[in-house]
């Protein structure tokens, strides 16, 4: 495979807690730049990169030491990055987005390839590759109300740098990111956006001016409107439809999709 090289950055892994999350182990360390670990997923091979979990996040499960090339990303690294690229009511507020958008303004990646982050849980058993966790992307949250929504603006706002989502599991999963293998990665290229339909979310965004520079949105949570945030997913749905839309127009195969996969790679129950 011959290597994309039109853009620069690293390739970065974003890893979760999923329970699949454990066949990252096995994997070659030389296919990532980075790795990013949320949360307990540090726990899950020790040569990590960065360990970026919320200020509630217990002590006891953060590393209890860092090695010289490893370091920790905590609120007052991640909220003005996310701030930069319209704060958490419009990103989403669970750990997969913030790491994500952490890692596009810190890292400037060209590929993110995000694992065990599927945000699907098990009514029963397993909920995390440590055991039965909190569903925390599942709480009763006004910026949650559509995890896809918010995966594809991820995507969208990605893409508009350079940078390609992929989703590296072949779970069932929220992420609207196309699906890819570890052999994928270095081949890996943004979607080109629809600039119109992504203008169109982006202007409402500044029209609902729901900005909380603190990121502490929960407690102004009474000045949000579900409503109008639920029509906002919509507009970034509609974004998501109409790049991919223009995308398989002009399509040819790609590395970054299964077989018999949706050009977006979602794919409930798969």
């Amino acid at each position: 495979m011959t290597e994309n090289t039109e853009i620069t950055g690293p390739i970065v892994l974003i890893l979760g807690s999923g329970p699949a999350a454990v066949a990252v182990r096995g994997w070659d360390r030389s296919v990532f730049d980075q790795i990013v670990a949320i949360n307990n997923a540090w726990r899950l091979r020790p040569d990590w990169d960065v360990s970026i979990h919320p200020e509630d996040f217990p002590p006891e499960h953060r590393p209890p030491a860092l090695a010289p090339d490893q370091s920790r990303i905590v609120a007052d690294d991640y909220v003005p990055i996310q701030n930069a690229y319209g704060g958490f009511i419009y990103a989403g507020g669970t750990m997969a987005f913030t790491a994500g958008y952490w890692a596009l303004g810190a890292l400037k990646p060209r590929v993110m390839a995000f694992f065990g982050c599927d945000m699907v849980y098990a009514a029963t058993g397993r909920t995390h590759f440590y055991g039965t966790g909190t569903a925390d992307p599942l709480r009763a949250d006004i910026t949650l109300q559509s995890l896809e929504a918010k995966a594809a603006r991820l995507q969208l706002l990605a893409a508009e740098q350079g940078c390609a989502c992929v989703n590296l599991s072949m779970q069932d999963s929220r992420l609207v990111f196309p699906r890819a293998g570890l052999d994928d990665l270095a081949n890996a290229a943004p979607l080109r956006t629809d600039a119109s339909a992504v203008g169109i979310a982006k202007a409402r965004e500044a029209e609902l001016d729901y900005v909380v520079p603190s990121g502490r949105y929960w407690q102004e949570a009474d000045r949000f409107d579900a409503t109008a945030l639920a029509d906002l997913d919509a507009l970034w749905l509609a974004a998501h439809a109409a790049t991919l839309r223009t995308a398989q127009a002009h399509e040819t195969p790609s590395p970054t999709r299964r077989p018999g996969a949706v050009a977006s790679g979602f794919r409930r129950g798969a």
